[in-house]
């Protein structure tokens, strides 16, 4: 029986197995998209034994992310010939790396400044006791400021280096996300960065909203907006109190390079209310009741957020870690 393999998210559809003769169906456009059969052709041909009659076969539903389609083709090479390919990103570009040698790259649509694709010179934190956060969320930032206050470390995040570029979240896990933020930032710097992946994830929606969290409602969509899905996803009158469980999680990351990177996670059990309660807080904070309590996260101070949630417990776990892994 052929094993099938699928690919979904709320922006991405596609399906593949391994099948006699190979290639790219699209089904979302006419557009042949020459990009990603070239990379097929090319990769199959440059990794597979001679005596291999198999290749890969997708059928692309809906594709707006191309990290998501190469790391997905990338990994299924790795797992089939115990190949060591990896994904890299810069500026846009992305590269399929195999022994440090850049074997295949995809350039975006808007053009691409040279200097800033190959000039690695990105300004450097010099204070040691400085810790850089993978995020550009400023609401996240002050949380991580306020628990790493008490270890007597600074944090900045990405917003104080401009030139640093995205870093596309094409994980399938909070943790896969977490260390593509932080292994990426921490290559291109050369500083110990710390990555984080949260989401909520409601038992009755099976997880969801789960990795997609930020993104539950769409494309860049707001706070309010992803409540309001949520809410409307659970607006059944059959939905009793008892079936509105729900927990939050935290992914940890500490990378630096030519280092194993750290990796510490955490959990916060409640309850999602029934309406948004609260002004303090950010994402879910004002719908996500603590625990068995009728507050929610909202309702918090800072300080009795940070004792209890899943990034203070994370980060708990991580500081335990963190001084005996930077003396190693």
């Amino acid at each position: 029986m052929t094993e099938i393999f699928e690919v979904k998210t709320a922006e991405d559809w596609f399906v593949g197995s391994w099948a006699t003769y190979g290639g790219v169906t699209f089904f979302d456009s006419d557009d042949v998209r020459w990009e990603t059969a070239s990379l097929l052709d090319y990769l199959i041909r440059l990794v597979r034994p001679e005596n291999e009659g198999l290749t890969l076969q997708i059928q692309i539903f809906r594709l707006t992310n191309w990290s998501v389609l190469i790391d997905f083709i990338v990994k299924k090479l790795n797992e089939k010939y115990q190949l060591e390919l990896s994904v890299k990103q810069r500026s846009g570009v992305i590269f399929v790396v195999k022994n440090d040698e850049i074997i295949w790259d995809l350039l975006p649509e808007k053009p691409v400044k040279f200097d800033e694709l190959f000039d690695k010179t990105v300004k450097k934190i010099d204070d040691a006791k400085t810790l850089l956060i993978a995020t550009r969320n400023e609401g996240k930032t002050r949380e991580f400021r306020d628990l790493f206050a008490d270890f007597g470390y600074t944090i900045k995040n990405l917003n104080d280096f401009p030139e640093l570029p995205e870093i596309a979240e094409t994980g399938m896990t909070f943790e896969e996300n977490a260390r593509l933020k932080a292994e990426q930032i921490s290559e291109i710097t050369g500083e110990v960065v710390v990555g984080d992946d949260s989401g909520l994830s409601v038992d009755l929606l099976g997880g969801l909203p789960g990795v997609w969290s930020h993104r539950f409602a769409g494309e860049n969509p707001t706070d309010i907006e992803n409540m309001q899905k949520l809410l409307h996803e659970l607006a059944s009158t059959e939905v009793t109190p008892e079936r509105r469980s729900a927990h939050f999680h935290t992914t940890l990351v500490a990378a630096r390079p030519n280092h194993e990177s750290l990796v510490v996670e955490a959990d916060w059990p409640g309850f999602i209310a029934v309406k948004a309660q609260g002004e303090n807080g950010f994402g879910y904070d004002p719908i996500f009741l603590v625990g068995n309590g009728d507050k929610t996260a909202a309702e918090l101070s800072a300080d009795e957020k940070n004792k209890q949630s899943h990034r203070g417990q994370a980060l708990q776990k991580l500081m335990k870690e963190l001084p005996v892994w930077l003396e190693n």
